[in-house]
């Protein structure tokens, strides 16, 4: 395996992180119902065994985001488009995702959830990439936080060619973290 797909952080790590997130929420739910709003298509790994640490009550809901480029007067814009939000006046809501990389999705996100006014509303992500970041915006909690701007694969994330998210590990370089990692394997 070359040095721009060697496993960034091993499925053992993730899993130390992961129940150390699981404590520090649950100290500040302890007793509460919590609502965790999940981001599909990426943050269903990690809120899985996120929520397994958990001994509240907890409601999931799942979000979908559908990104598009849009034509407005003449100019190229993207926007952000989610599906139906579910009501959650007066409920503690932590949203999960594997990300925080622009920010730019989360805060938007984070802005109509709290449209509801929710009692309280958090962000728990995997991992923060500050490198690129658009807004100011800082997760509650993370697993883990890098300057990094490469793709990231497995536990979950997809790399550039849509594979990998079935690797325990987290690796860093993408496409070619998954394809050599599968032609080592046939040998």
């Amino acid at each position: 395996m070359s040095a721009r797909s060697r496993v960034s952080y091993s499925a053992s790590r993730i899993a130390k992180q992961v129940v150390a997130l699981g404590r520090a929420i649950e100290r500040e739910y302890k007793g509460r119902r919590l609502d965790v709003v999940i981001t599909l298509d990426r943050g269903f790994v990690f809120a899985a065994d996120l929520i397994r640490q958990l001994r509240c009550r907890v409601v999931c809901h799942f979000v979908r985001e559908d990104v598009r480029d849009v034509d407005h007067d003449g100019h190229a814009r993207r926007e952000v488009f989610f599906g139906a939000r579910p009501d959650l006046k007066g409920r503690d809501v932590l949203l999960v995702d594997a990300v925080l990389d622009s920010g730019v999705t989360q805060e938007f996100l984070l802005r109509r959830l709290g449209e509801s006014r929710p009692r309280s509303l958090r962000l728990a992500v995997l991992l923060d990439k500050t490198a690129r970041r658009k807004v100011n915006l800082e997760p509650d909690y993370f697993a883990f936080r890098t300057a990094s701007n490469q793709v990231w694969t497995g536990y979950g994330l997809a790399g550039s060619s849509g594979l990998g998210q079935n690797l325990r590990d987290l690796l860093r370089g993408g496409r070619n973290a998954v394809g050599q990692r599968s032609r080592r394997r046939r040998k």
